[in-house]
């Protein structure tokens, strides 16, 4: 009966302490991990589970302030003198406070009828208070019987009293552990999604120049293309990243327009950004496509150095973020009337990932998969092309990326996190 009334007070301070009991509930009921099973789940999977995951916490921690409300007013009520169980209990104690004053009444007459025993003078006196002292004996024998029964009725009394406030506790611990294990799920849901959205780098994912001039006139027009191979392992909603720059301000970049081709024209690059152009749905392993490009140089061109960036970017079922290597090129623009000699095409360098620079929004004609013969169906990516994929050397000129004019491009470390998220933003499928 200690024990049970020990713990019992111990579990009614504690319901007055929430931070010490959710803490205390978050430490004891870890779930279990569940099976994995031999099937990958895709990124809509992951996503359905977090979200699935955080409606079950919501409704966990809603249960959870519910059964706050519910235990304090239980706590409450049995706490009242007129709850039927308490007030068996003070009847109780009452009863075995009587029977205790009784008893201590009782032996205190015992006592005083064997001093009168030791005290008598004659026979005749000695037997009167022998017979007294039979009496309050007899008397005393009643009164303790009297106190254990009603120690006991307090005793059982006091239990169910007790009883009845932890059996709301348990009910209590049982919300409590629910809010924890959903928030434990929740979280895990989360940690799996936030895995497969960080971005993958597969180096069979190429986008590479054809036929880009390492020097170009002033006043002349360049056609040449680019070519997306997909020489992984999975198939991919590709988009390539594209940006052509002028190593000078933004207000000197209209000495440079390149433009792209699909099935609906002519499209005008944004000399300030690079952007996703041409995506290729579903493009499947050793698929490649090419895209049709065009610079052109006004007439009043300075001589100056430029660059292009090409990469592929994609995703899959599994990754909204695929990465495929940068490449740069780099070029200079020749006067006007200038003879470009046998330069030849300009030379892929790489780019490191951190200084990957990041694209605005497309639009919804960037949007649409190339379908024109200007960006020719996927085939395999043996098949020649007119560029060499097998170019994929680094320059020593591109050991790092630079852009002249401050309001250009945002570069840094933080420039891949960006894409990525562009790219996410923008969903799987």
């Amino acid at each position: 009966m200690n024990l049970r009334r020990t713990l019992a007070t111990a579990a009614v301070a504690a319901v007055t302490a929430p931070a010490v009991l959710l803490s205390a509930g978050a430490a004891s009921a870890a779930p279990k991990a569940t099976a994995q099973t031999q099937q990958k789940p895709t990124y809509a999977d992951l996503k359905k589970a977090a979200d699935d995951a955080k409606k079950v916490y919501e409704d966990a921690v809603a249960a959870e302030q519910a059964g706050r409300e519910k235990i304090d007013a239980t706590m409450a009520a049995l706490d009242e003198d007129s709850h039927p169980l308490k007030a068996a209990f003070l009847a109780a104690d009452k009863a075995a406070k009587a029977a205790a004053a009784d008893k201590t009444a009782a032996d205190q007459a015992v006592t005083d009828a064997r001093a009168a025993l030791d005290g008598a003078a004659d026979e005749a006196a000695k037997a009167k208070a022998q017979e007294a002292l039979d009496a309050a004996e007899a008397r005393a024998r009643t009164a303790a019987e009297a106190k254990t029964n009603a120690d006991a009725e307090r005793g059982t009394a006091q239990d169910a009293w007790d009883d009845a406030r932890v059996a709301a506790l348990r009910e209590w611990n049982k919300v409590r552990n629910a809010t924890a294990d959903a928030r434990k799920a929740k979280d895990a849901a989360d940690r799996a999604l936030a895995a497969a959205a960080d971005c993958v780098r597969v180096p069979g994912l190429t986008v590479l120049a054809n036929r880009l001039p390492a020097k170009a006139v002033a006043g002349t027009t360049v056609d040449f293309s680019f070519t997306v191979a997909n020489a992984t392992d999975r198939t991919l909603d590709v988009d390539p990243l594209v940006f052509f720059r002028l190593n000078s301000t933004d207000q000197e970049q209209h000495f440079m327009k390149v433009r792209w081709a699909d099935a609906s024209g002519w499209h005008d690059l944004d000399p300030n950004s690079p952007s996703h152009l041409a995506g290729v749905k579903n493009m499947k392993p050793g698929a490649r496509t090419d895209v049709k490009m065009r610079m052109t140089l006004e007439a009043d061109a300075p001589a100056i150095d430029g660059f292009a960036l090409l990469a592929g970017d994609a995703s899959d079922a599994y990754n909204p973020c695929v990465l495929g290597p940068m490449k740069r090129y780099d070029f200079t623009v020749l006067p006007a009337g200038s003879k470009p000699g046998t330069a030849g095409e300009a030379k892929p360098g790489t780019v490191d990932d951190k200084d990957r620079p990041k694209p605005k929004p497309k639009t919804a004609a960037q949007a649409a998969p190339a379908t024109s013969a200007d960006a020719t169906s996927a085939q395999p990516a043996s098949a020649g092309t007119g560029g060499s994929l097998a170019t994929t050397g680094a320059s020593p000129a591109a050991s790092r990326f630079a852009l002249a004019g401050g309001g250009a491009v945002l570069l840094g470390t933080g420039a891949v996190l960006a894409v990525r998220r562009q790219r996410g933003a923008r969903g799987t499928h």
